[in-house]
């Protein structure tokens, strides 16, 4: 080792590659719940009976919920310790997870769903603040962000898979009780292997902030509801305004604090606000065609929720290899033009799911989901590196918070928004092509979600309730159709976008990551705590 070499950062040694695997298992299991309830949709419906509007918050609430706490609890951590707030988040989510699995009711489930979101909040920004820190090369880092990423994108991928097979052979409430486990084994390793980190400096916490952040967040998602579920009327603009209003408020009231909740400069660097921008529009459109997409393979086509699950494998493993081998592509590619591309070819399977009928649509479906997830994920691990790398080092922890609540925003919107959309294509088209000899109750009942059209018709005689059924196919694969033509167009104005507002920022200097990212052996000395 020359002299030069002291003054460069440390390489990481065994304890942090180890650490990164303890702090994968929350990141896997926070993005399984984003979409482990997309094939026990139907079975809830059956089984709870929620309106519309209640399986969508029972999807929704847990994501915005995220989002909403994700910077107050990101402030938290600066405070208490990112380690200790980790352990408390895993606690917290494991009783949640037992609660929402022996839920009653649709209400008590939505609660149960709130829960885990407000103890998710507590565990996201540790785990990417503390992978940032513990990893200060910057190949190294690299590299632990993209296995960071390949996780969240696993888990939010596997989800469906793992709840497939959970409801082939147990109840829908199974799904939520993965977690217990998982948890369980975080807080045992967790005090073992994750050093503490906390800001030495930290300001004084202003509930304030927390409360009008949370409150703008949840008015605008709920405009949003309900002018899906009710239509134009006072209501929605009312709640929209609301929320832009006490929005606007939070933003003025961060730029007279001293220790704002937001460190609004971030958003003056122009690859934070780019990258941040063009991950929240890509994940949005991912999250709001995979909703639908496993709606359709089940109440639609008629598969179980495992062979659902199993058909979602090949877009999976693309999508984790593309993740992982981004990295190595931004060596000699500016990320601009790799981050368009990826979003041209997301666009280009978005447009191949609308072939896809109610009867042999299958192999459209399946095709074009895999292509869209495969021009989608590589470009995650991307944006998430720059936002954190473009950062400056003593705001590793708020530039983490303010990453992961843009993917939370746009995963949860995407469900809302796109998941809105199809409900409002399906109940007009439905409304239009209901047959004959339908009471109005019956074909109320079977608008409000495509799993309820398909329990309403099974209590209906021949030839009603083939009928019923055909209608309701046909109608759910229109609002399928609908929403993945506005995926495609989104998908490419995002790439306008990416390749524009990203072209300053360079390639990552031809670093050999397979070189620089193995973990080293420890050496003397390494086994002190850094206070990482």
């Amino acid at each position: 080792m020359t002299a030069g070499d002291s003054a460069a950062p440390p390489r990481a040694g065994r304890r942090e590659w180890v650490g990164l695997g303890v702090l994968a298992l929350p990141t896997v299991v926070l993005a399984m719940d984003m979409t482990v309830l997309h094939l026990a949709a139907p079975t809830i419906s059956s089984e709870l009976s929620p309106s519309g509007g209640q399986l969508l918050w029972i999807l929704d609430i847990y994501g915005f919920l995220i989002a909403g706490f994700l910077m107050t609890m990101g402030t938290l951590g600066d405070r208490i310790g990112r380690r200790r707030l980790l352990l408390i988040g895993a606690a917290a989510f494991a009783l949640a997870s037992v609660l929402a699995a022996y839920a009653s009711s649709a209400e008590m489930l939505i609660m149960a769903r709130a829960l885990l979101g407000v103890a998710g909040a507590t565990l996201m920004p540790s785990t990417l603040a503390l992978v940032s820190t513990m990893f200060a090369v910057p190949a190294q880092r690299t590299f632990a962000v993209a296995v960071w990423m390949t996780c969240f994108i696993s888990g939010e991928a596997i989800g469906p898979l793992v709840g497939g097979l959970l409801l082939e052979h147990y109840w829908w409430g199974s799904v939520f009780l993965i977690a217990v486990p998982v948890m369980t084994l975080l807080l045992v390793a967790g005090p073992r292997l994750l050093p503490e980190h906390r800001e030495g400096a930290a300001g004084r916490f202003d509930l304030t902030s927390a409360a009008l952040s949370l409150v703008a967040v949840l008015s605008l998602v709920y405009a949003v509801k309900q002018l899906s579920e009710s239509g134009p009327g006072l209501t929605p603009p009312a709640w929209g305004v609301l929320g832009l209003v006490v929005g606007a408020v939070f933003l003025r009231r961060q730029r007279r604090l001293a220790e704002p909740l937001v460190d609004l400069g971030l958003f003056r660097i122009p690859a934070f606000s780019a990258a941040l921008s063009t991950q929240t529009l890509a994940v949005c459109a991912m999250a709001g065609s995979q909703l639908l997409l496993m709606q359709y393979l089940q109440s639609v086509l008629g598969l179980s929720p495992l062979q659902a699950g199993l058909w979602t494998l090949p877009a999976v493993s693309i999508g984790i290899a593309g993740t992982l081998l981004a990295p190595r592509l931004v060596t000699r590619v500016r990320p601009a033009t790799v981050v368009a591309t990826c979003l041209g070819i997301a666009a280009v399977g978005a447009l191949m799911i609308v072939p896809a009928g109610p009867e042999d649509g299958l192999a459209w479906a399946i095709t074009g989901f895999t292509v869209l997830y495969s021009g989608i994920t590589p470009i995650l691990a991307l944006t998430t590196d720059l936002v954190v790398g473009s950062a400056p080092s003593e705001r590793a922890g708020s530039a983490s918070a303010i990453s992961e609540s843009g993917a939370e925003l746009g995963l949860s919107l995407g469900m809302a928004l796109l998941g809105s959309l199809g409900l409002a294509v399906y109940r007009r088209q439905l409304g239009e092509q209901a047959p004959q000899g339908l009471d109005d109750e019956t074909l109320h009942e079977a608008q409000d979600t495509i799993g309820g059209a398909v329990t309403t018709a099974e209590d209906l005689p021949e030839p009603l309730s083939g009928a019923l059924l055909d209608a309701a196919r046909d109608a759910f694969t229109t609002g399928l159709h609908s929403t993945a033509l506005l995926t495609s167009v989104a998908l490419l104005a995002t790439a306008v976008l990416a390749a524009v507002t990203l072209r300053r920022a360079p390639t990552t200097g031809g670093q050999d990551a397979a070189a620089d990212q193995e973990p080293a052996a420890p050496v003397a000395g390494d086994g002190r705590d850094r206070s990482l």
